[in-house]
């Protein structure tokens, strides 16, 4: 632009110049030559401002080339943003409408419950006017067996006295189970309201917040709480049969890994996944294999033991201490790393009760892991609702019960289940953790902790 207002400001300037020379009152003197000098340099002027003139004209295609550009790629992002914009709403839309579905779906349970609620309110109204009509009854006959005491009658008037209190009685049981079955008609509606109650609760928290998580909380957060799986118990004397431990079940003839019931000593029936290898039976006691299983539980699972035989598990301390109290038993540790390479460990060991918090007392067999639990030392087994004394803040720290010492060691194979992705020391360390041959914590894909008898002829 600044080239073009240069050159409509010099054209004029040449052309005035050159309409001054042909009016000069000096035509008739022959200057020809410098005439001719004076007509190239306006031709050079002119030549030189169309130059820059084009030149400007070319930065300005140039330019306006660019604008035009950025304005497409702004049309461009615009266009998707607006198709993002479409599909988000389409799947409001979707969800509104199954909100909406949910909603009618309430409101008919509602009605549903409002109607037995009359109902329970008629039959209420009728029970206290049967009630109040029994009570005159009864009133009355008070009246006459007051008058019958007073009055002793003649012998022939006894069957009618009799029939009255039969009649009596009677009318009491009726009203005694009027009343239960209006209590426990209340009960099931209380249910019911609250079922209803939650699962709008339930509806607003889905439609209208988003969930979060306080990763920064400096309190310990309380883990969702695993019930426990549930256990055959014997019931008559039929239970002296069942097998001590899975040793007994592969004496038997039982070859095949799978779940069995077992009874160890006095204990209860409860069932363990016999685990055969190379013609050994061993108990499966801890399986850790994709993190379905939540293990940052509380004191009381790790004692009566959680989660699902044929997945992930803890069998529970007092079950396995009830199986190794018999004789001298052997742990094996399996490790998988995330390239499916195996590793393990065994110790030979004894494991305390309740009252020293399961303690456990180690001694190396073989393995080609780092030795990570300390041998010939009494391990305590900690939670994070349950902490014994010398632990320090392991269970909270580290997450998940184990064995602990004075120190919070380098493995704990109850811990979080952490995926490859997970690079930093720290949350390696809150992984099922091992220690390496080169000193550095590894956080392993799948784990299995058995037991078996040291000496398999001694199990009964």
């Amino acid at each position: 632009m600044y080239t073009i207002k240069l050159f409509l400001f010099i054209a004029p300037l040449v052309i005035s110049s050159r309409i001054d020379q042909d009016n000069s009152p000096f035509d008739s003197l022959p200057l020809e030559p410098k005439s001719r000098f004076a007509m190239l340099d306006d031709v050079k002027i002119l030549a030189n401002g169309l130059l820059q003139l084009g030149h400007g004209l070319k930065d300005f295609v140039h330019k306006t080339k660019g604008q035009i550009n950025d304005i497409f790629q702004k049309l461009n992002i615009f266009d998707q943003s607006f198709y993002d914009l479409s599909l988000q709403t389409n799947e409001i839309k979707e969800e509104e409408k199954e909100l909406r579905r949910t909603t009618s779906k309430l409101q008919v349970k509602n009605e549903e419950v409002k109607n037995m609620s009359l109902e329970l309110n008629s039959k209420l109204e009728s029970l206290l006017e049967e009630k109040i009509l029994l009570q005159q009854k009864v009133r009355y006959l008070e009246e006459q067996l007051t008058n019958l005491i007073e009055n002793p009658p003649e012998i022939q008037e006894h069957p009618e006295v009799t029939s009255l209190k039969t009649f009596v009685e009677q009318q009491d049981n009726n009203i005694k189970d009027l009343l239960q079955t209006v209590e426990e008609q209340y009960k099931q509606l209380s249910q019911q309201h609250s079922q209803i109650k939650e699962i709008e609760n339930q509806l607003r928290r889905t439609g209208f917040q988003e969930p979060t998580e306080n990763f920064l909380s400096s309190k310990p957060r309380s883990p969702r709480t695993t019930p426990s799986f549930q256990l055959n118990k014997t019931k008559n004397a039929e239970e002296h049969g069942i097998p001590a431990d899975c040793t007994a079940i592969y004496n038997k003839g039982e070859h095949t890994s799978g779940v069995y019931a077992i009874r160890p000593g006095n204990a209860h029936v409860f069932k363990v996944y016999c685990d055969i290898k190379s013609g050994r039976p061993w108990t499966l006691i801890q399986h850790r294999t994709d993190g379905s299983q939540n293990f940052n539980e509380t004191w009381e699972n790790y004692k009566h033991g959680f989660g699902k035989l044929d997945g992930e598990f803890w069998l529970g301390l007092e079950k396995i201490n009830s199986i190794v109290r018999e004789s001298i038993y052997i742990l094996r540790i399996e490790l998988q790393d995330w390239k499916e390479n195996q590793h393990y460990i065994e110790y030979s060991f004894h494991l305390g009760n309740h009252e020293t918090n399961y303690t456990l007392h180690l001694a190396e067999i073989s393995g080609n892991v780092p030795k990570v639990l300390a041998e010939h030392k009494d391990l305590v087994f900690s939670t994070w609702d349950h902490k014994a004394k010398g632990v320090t803040n392991c269970p909270e720290i580290y997450s998940g019960g184990w064995w602990w010492n004075d120190a919070c060691g380098e493995g704990n194979l109850n811990s979080k289940y952490n995926r490859p992705r997970t690079n930093s020391k720290p949350e390696r360390r809150r992984g099922i953790c091992w220690k390496s041959q080169d000193g550095r914590l590894y956080s392993f894909k799948s784990t299995k902790m058995l037991i078996r008898p040291k000496d398999p002829e001694s199990s009964k």
